[in-house]
């Protein structure tokens, strides 16, 4: 099932279209709607707001039944074992020590002739939150995105997450969910998701506050809602499907390698699972092992579906082509499952994260390493990071000058303007320099 190369021009042909494999969605008509959802909730706000959650994630609620209550937030932690609930705290406690080790500091400096230059570190003001609901149980997306914010200093943090209990009656709400978000600082959470929800939080409702920054991942509607709003709000990203590129050579384990393919295959029919490696005879025993494994595998269709259209095996002589090809696809994770990982970093240019060694898989990244597991995708790593702290705060740059200084650069700062033609900049600094007062 796991298609196998040893040809480097197919390999990189294959490598571009899964790259790209995002752009195969047709997304006009997705847009269109969208739009529609987010212009009506801009104009109309709450019964916007709640007329498409009607609709589409068939819930019922009243503005008032919007916000999960205090007995619901209490009552979740009587819902989760023990064992969670301390696997939750110290994964908080993991991110939150990571994240204040990047937290950016103020500076200021002093120059010769009395100028002053720096740089202030500020705050959002409010950061809206989006966690997936649904099936699915995401605590680990709520404290990668939380807790970041709050150690930036972040003082109103808003969590928006869809309620898909049957017929509105009822909750749905992960437990789970629920305790994550209070353990990262979090009380303020409505159940509320789709691209109505992004709406909400960039523009705002009678009940739902605007916010200044918009993070977490969602389906293709509540990435395109991102995408509409973004200039409106600052957004983290746009997130594409999971994906993992493995770099092994004849040290790794094809147990292990199978496994974490598939722990990224999982996610999604459209993830991406590739397998990069020096040892053909490694390359045809991950294939085996990866059709072992999925053998009875709880979500074995989708993930069929993505090890089938987006999986894939490169067989290269060396590691240096390895390293030039995962440059070339640029992976969310990344793993380096070789003799000497350290060695081979330095050959490593564009990727979100990186796993070095072979007792690190990528899952201890989502979920309790520190490190954030919100990454750039499809290619994005080229010129994207993770998100972090700085995804919730602004810079302002500070300047002073003295009147000697200013008199010392007004000559330059003439001549530049004369040749923009803006006479008022250049009398902005002449008129000083000449004041004798």
């Amino acid at each position: 099932m796991l298609r196998i190369t040893n040809q480097l021009s197919d390999a990189r042909v294959e490598l571009r279209r899964i790259c790209d494999r995002t752009h195969d969605i047709q997304v006009a008509e997705k847009e269109a709607t969208v739009r529609q959802i987010v212009e009506a909730v801009r104009e109309k706000g709450d019964e916007a707001l709640l007329y498409y959650t009607e609709k589409f994630d068939h819930q019922r609620f009243t503005p008032e039944t919007l916000k999960i209550d205090g007995a619901q937030l209490d009552a979740a932690y009587q819902q989760i074992s023990q064992d969670l609930l301390k696997a939750i705290q110290k994964a908080c406690k993991n991110i939150e020590r990571f994240h204040r080790q990047r937290l950016p500091k103020s500076w200021v400096t002093f120059e010769e002739n009395g100028v002053i230059l720096g740089k202030r570190y500020t705050p959002v003001a409010r950061a809206g939150i989006y966690v997936p609901g649904g099936r699915a149980s995401y605590p680990s997306t709520v404290m990668m995105n939380a807790i970041p914010a709050r150690v930036a200093g972040v003082s109103r943090i808003v969590m928006v997450t869809p309620n898909s209990s049957e017929n509105g009656t009822g909750s749905s709400l992960s437990p789970a969910v629920l305790v994550a978000a209070q353990e990262a600082g979090i009380e303020e959470i409505y159940q509320v998701g789709g691209a109505q929800a992004i709406a909400a939080l960039a523009y705002g409702t009678a009940t739902i506050p605007n916010v200044d920054v918009i993070t977490g991942p969602g389906n293709v509607y509540v990435t395109l809602a991102k995408k509409q709003v973004y200039g409106t709000v600052g957004i983290d990203s746009l997130a594409g499907p999971s994906e993992v590129l493995i770099i092994a050579d004849h040290t790794a384990n094809p147990v292990h390698v199978a496994a974490d393919l598939l722990a990224q295959a999982e996610h999604d029919p459209m993830a991406a699972a590739i397998l990069i490696t020096t040892d053909a005879a490694l390359a045809q025993a991950v294939a085996q092992e990866v059709s072992r494994q999925l053998d009875q595998h709880p979500r074995q269709t989708s993930t069929e579906k993505a090890i089938a259209h987006y999986g894939l095996a490169i067989v290269v002589d060396d590691l240096a082509t390895a390293a030039q090809l995962s440059d070339i696809f640029a992976p969310e994770h990344l793993e380096l499952e070789v003799a000497d990982p350290w060695e081979l970093l330095p050959s490593i240019h564009q990727a979100g994260a990186i796993f070095l060694g072979h007792d690190t898989p990528e899952a201890v990244g989502d979920y309790i390493a520190g490190p954030n597991h919100t990454l750039p995708t499809s290619g994005a790593a080229r010129y994207a990071s993770p998100l972090s702290t700085e995804t919730f705060m602004k810079h302002t740059s500070l300047v002073q000058y003295t009147r000697p200084a200013l008199k010392a650069i007004a000559t330059d700062i003439d001549v530049l303007t004369q040749a923009e033609g803006l006479p008022s900049h250049g009398d902005s600094v002449r008129f000083r320099v000449e004041d004798q007062s």
